[in-house]
């Protein structure tokens, strides 16, 4: 059972975003996509996902700094001390219990069954049967995942299906906020073991599109529209994340000019929406004789209009 500080390289006294920080660095390097002539490295990964589901959990980082559970999660050992034949161990809180000969004279174990019922009152050899000083059987491992999610489905929150090891599946429910990196549990979906299975931890890739291009919550577009729609003006369909909308293009239009749709962008963590930033490029033709012939007799070109950068 490692410690989660060791294991993600940071101190105890590490903040959220530190420790937020370390984890994505090393699922980095770790992941199996990267590494998969490299079964160390999934092994490790699985250890950098446990440590960092243990320190960004507040009340269970708490209860592992207070010693109360382990770096697996699992309840501490009720005794910090064994019984043996020789010398003394130093128990919680600095007591020191002292270790007993039971005679015999050999290598025999004795039977500590009647001791342990007088102590705590078992009321026979079968063990605690009152629960008490009976350390819960681990859980079984945790099993990572990682869920490639088309962009416009992150975007929209659409649901998401995820085969587990066993064959089954599970449709997703995305979070609001959702991107690369963000983290699911599936509780009780891991590795079997004997105090139940552990769970799926499934880490959220989301995949780039050719078209739009994500900053923050707002999604970027470069939109190219033709000459005569950026003189003239006019209403042209643009793509969006939910579906084509009508733009209004101002008359005299120039490439670069960046218009807003509001709600069209990613579900922030309060349920509100970014927007789109709609870039609008000029598509001129190569070899469009009329235009050609247009410009050659056109003297209204409107001077340098690089004049300001002082070329």
């Amino acid at each position: 059972m490692a410690d989660p500080y060791q294991t993600l390289g940071v101190a105890r006294s590490a903040d959220e975003a530190a420790i937020k920080k370390a984890y994505r660095k090393l699922a980095k390097e770790l992941h199996p996509d990267r590494n998969k002539d490299n079964p160390k490295a999934s092994e490790r990964f699985s250890q950098v996902t446990n440590a960092y589901d243990l320190l960004s959990d507040k009340d269970k980082r708490a209860r592992f700094d207070r010693g109360e559970i382990d770096g697996d999660g699992n309840p501490a050992a009720p005794f910090g001390f064994g019984v043996g034949q020789a010398g003394t161990r130093a128990g919680p809180g600095g007591f020191r219990a002292q270790n007993f000969d039971f005679g015999g004279g050999g290598d025999e174990t004795p039977d500590m069954s009647d001791i342990f019922e007088g102590l705590f009152n078992t009321g026979g050899k079968g063990g605690f049967s009152s629960g008490f000083g009976r350390r819960p059987q681990p859980k079984g491992a945790n099993a990572a995942y990682r869920l490639q999610v088309p962009f416009v489905d992150a975007a929209t929150l659409s649901p998401q299906r995820v085969t587990l090891a066993n064959g089954t599946t599970i449709d997703l429910k995305l979070p609001a906020g959702v991107e690369t990196g963000t983290q699911m549990r599936l509780s009780g979906k891991g590795e079997p073991g004997p105090g139940g299975p552990g769970d799926a931890i499934v880490t959220i890739e989301v995949q780039p599109h050719r078209h739009f291009v994500r900053d923050g919550d707002d999604v970027r577009l470069d939109l190219p529209i033709t000459l005569t729609e950026a003189v003239r003006g006019g209403q042209v369909k643009v793509p969006t994340v939910d579906k084509p909308v009508m733009l209004t293009i101002p008359r005299g239009t120039s490439s670069g000019r960046t218009l807003r749709l509001k709600g069209r962008g990613f579900t922030r963590k309060n349920g509100e929406r970014g927007d789109q930033l709609v870039t609008l490029m000029i598509a001129i033709p190569a070899d469009d004789g009329d235009l050609n012939r247009f410009v050659e007799g056109w003297s209204g070109d409107g001077g340098n209009p690089r004049g300001a950068m002082g070329v």
